[in-house]
């Protein structure tokens, strides 16, 4: 069983900065400021970046190799217009072997432990709709600029008949509080930008990318004359609750999602949603 502080002193440990990267994935463009360190790290699975066990896993590789040649900072962002990420990719959740399943949940899972107990500074560049899974992402993040006031963001599973797991829900409570995040869990709520905004589901609304870099490089400025060992033990320690539920409990999630997602009646509401989506 890893703890919170074993897993973050596995990461202390960087190499010297690298100022030329691939992410080694066509999923994953990844550029870095050879001034700043900063990664733009931009998510392409074309039509609307569905979390595959491929994409999943091109993400978790990208974070592992930018701490390890000691990037400064990372933005999450994407490269297909108007969207963020569209979540889970509903694909991979219909008509799934276990091991299969499994597969994808477990990916899922190192993902997210590597996105949200990352040292480094992070910022998610929200430019197009972020529910489900993309919410997920934004909300591992440390700052959340949107930009432009069409999008919504917001964790809607229960539109599709599932639920959010455990680790999904307490990131939202610790952002949002208890109160907002059971209405709009229950609800299947998407925000609006405002709505995000007013709620601080996201920490800024600016009008073009442009802005959003800049309100970036802002939010890293902070960090400048801190410690990165202090900056990064301090976030884990404030994050270490939620982080160290799914740390002890992977077994227990997989578990869990692997009974709920083989129901007869959520596997007939994925398949019939999945038959909307083609008439489209």
């Amino acid at each position: 069983m890893t703890t919170v502080l074993q897993h973050v002193v596995r990461r202390s440990i960087l190499r010297p900065f690298a100022k030329s990267f691939s992410s080694g994935s066509p999923l994953v463009d990844v550029q870095v400021n050879d001034k700043t360190g900063v990664a733009i790290v931009k998510m392409g699975r074309a039509p609307v970046n569905g979390l595959n066990t491929e994409l999943l896993g091109a993400l978790n590789d990208t974070f592992d190799s930018l701490e390890k040649n000691k990037a400064t900072g990372m933005i999450l962002s994407s490269s297909i217009p108007n969207i963020y990420s569209a979540g889970l990719d509903i694909s991979e959740m219909y008509n799934g072997t276990p091991e299969n399943l499994t597969k994808f949940w477990n990916t899922l899972q190192s993902m997210w432990i590597n996105l949200y107990s990352t040292p480094l500074p992070t910022v998610a560049l929200i430019n197009g709709n972020a529910p489900a899974g993309g919410c997920l992402l934004a909300m591992s993040c440390e700052y959340r600029v949107m930009v432009g006031s069409k999008f919504v963001i917001g964790l809607n599973e229960t539109q599709l008949g599932l639920f959010a797991p455990k680790w999904f829900q307490d990131t939202m409570v610790s952002i949002i509080g208890p109160r907002q995040t059971e209405l709009a869990l229950t609800s299947g709520k998407l925000f609006s930008a405002q709505e995000a905004l007013k709620i601080g589901l996201i920490d800024e609304l600016v009008a073009s990318e442009e802005e959003a870099l800049a309100s970036s490089d802002k939010f890293f400025g902070l960090f400048k004359r801190i410690p990165g060992y202090a900056r990064g033990q301090t976030k884990n320690f404030v994050r270490a609750e939620v982080l160290d539920w799914l740390l002890k409990n992977r077994e227990h999630d997989t578990k869990v999602f692997l009974n709920s997602i083989q129901l007869p009646h959520v596997q007939k509401g994925l398949g019939l949603y999945l038959q909307s989506l083609k008439k489209k």
